[in-house]
């Protein structure tokens, strides 16, 4: 049933006679002896079709009035309802949307033909925001984040985990993990003074170097009960092995930190984002490497390393990350191929949502990113934890601090 169908469809607000005729006195003069109206008033055909049903919209007892919020999931509904989007795809990234992106992330264009091209781009995303909402099995909220302007290539140049850097012959070793440890329901390490703030990588591809900085800030600061800040400027400029802002590996990035000498705090050479020749000063490293290890994958023994251990950097399918706004997120494995890792993180606790009306469990990942705090919730990403969601688990690694 169309829109003008459901509004021919109302019913009048005044009743009606059998006979289609309008059986309420309309004034003061009544001419039939039972009662009935017989004569026309004012000479003017009655008017069966508009009682003031301008607002109402359902034929039916569902639903009749307009929704200033919602969608309905299907045809119902077509206004356009402010940034949430329909059981459709009508009415996906429309120029309202756009315009409040832009107003909400303060974005700007430097001219009409780029303007057009970023809204361009915007809709299309916007489409792939519906198909991920329609097929998240978790919490997980996507839409239009500050990267939702962003086309697909543009958007991987921030993607520099590049498993094929592995060497054929690696140096790591097997993480012991006691298989009579018992890990708590829930552990998250930034309650334990050894996790930095969230940092910001920029348009670098430099992922590896903030999951694989992360991962030694936190075991230094487990080992030595001090947290630094370090420098990932540094490994994109001097880890010869990696390749800067076109991507790396942590595996690599350990092996460089001990054959350099150590790393020097983000102040002393501080992140710009760029590959730059390299200036390390091996007399303000303040930590060094000797070693590090690979995690099996297994969810389960990388929860009890972890609460053991420290953070874990880890590689992951960054599908879902473009758009994602917060909860605990839970793809398809079509939508987030856990075979193709693209994005290095750190994963720094885990616990368990429960859902709010149905009450499931959904246990999850605490992982730190490096898109700033002003992505997801503040900076970090709840994953699903259990089936390896998005690769998660498939290259977990850390170092060994002296």
């Amino acid at each position: 049933m169309n829109f003008l169908t459901l509004v021919m469809a109302v019913p009048l607000q005044r009743p009606l006679g059998q006979d289609g005729h309008d059986q309420r006195p309309h004034g003061k003069h009544l001419l039939g002896q039972d009662g009935h109206d017989q004569q026309p008033h004012k000479q003017k055909p009655h008017k069966h079709n508009k009682h003031k049903a301008k607002k109402v919209l359902g034929g039916d007892s569902h639903d009749r009035r307009a929704h200033k919020k919602l969608f309905g999931q299907g045809n119902h509904d077509y206004k356009k309802h402010g940034k949430v989007l329909g059981g459709d795809d009508h009415d996906i990234g429309h120029m309202g949307m756009f315009k409040s992106f832009m107003k909400q992330h303060n974005k700007s264009y430097k001219n009409k033909a780029e303007f057009k091209r970023r809204f361009k781009i915007f809709h299309q995303n916007m489409k792939k925001v519906h198909i991920l909402q329609q097929n998240e099995r978790g919490t997980a909220k996507y839409g239009a984040t500050k990267f939702a302007d962003l086309s697909e290539h543009e958007f991987r140049k921030m993607l520099g985990f590049q498993p094929h850097m592995k060497p054929a012959t690696s140096s790591m070793e097997p993480a012991v993990i006691p298989e009579d440890l018992e890990a708590p329901v829930s552990f998250d390490w930034r309650q334990h003074g050894v996790v930095t703030p969230v940092k910001n990588q920029g348009m670098c591809g430099s992922c590896w170097a903030f999951s694989t900085t992360g991962n030694v800030e936190g075991q230094w600061a487990i080992k030595h009960k001090q947290l630094y800040s370090l420098s990932e400027q540094e490994l994109v400029d001097c880890d010869a092995t990696d390749d800067g802002c076109n991507g790396g590996l942590p595996e690599n990035a350990y092996e460089a930190i001990s054959k350099l000498g150590g790393l020097e705090l983000e102040d002393d050479y501080p992140y710009d984002g760029e590959d730059e020749q390299c200036h390390f000063n091996r007399s303000l490293a303040k930590v060094t490497v000797n070693g590090s290890v690979e995690l099996p994958a297994n969810e389960v023994a990388m929860a009890k390393w972890l609460t053991k251990n420290g953070p874990i950097s880890i590689g992951i399918n960054a599908n879902a990350l473009q758009f994602y706004v917060g909860g605990v997120s839970h793809p398809l494995k079509f939508l987030c191929n856990p075979e193709s890792l693209d994005h290095g993180m750190l994963i720094v606790g885990y616990g368990v949502h429960t859902t709010k009306y149905l009450h499931r469990k959904q246990p999850f990942w605490i992982v730190k990113n490096s898109w700033g705090e002003d992505w997801g919730e503040q900076g970090y990403y709840r994953v699903y934890r259990g089936d390896g969601t998005c690769g998660v688990d498939q290259m977990a690694t850390s170092a060994i601090v002296p």
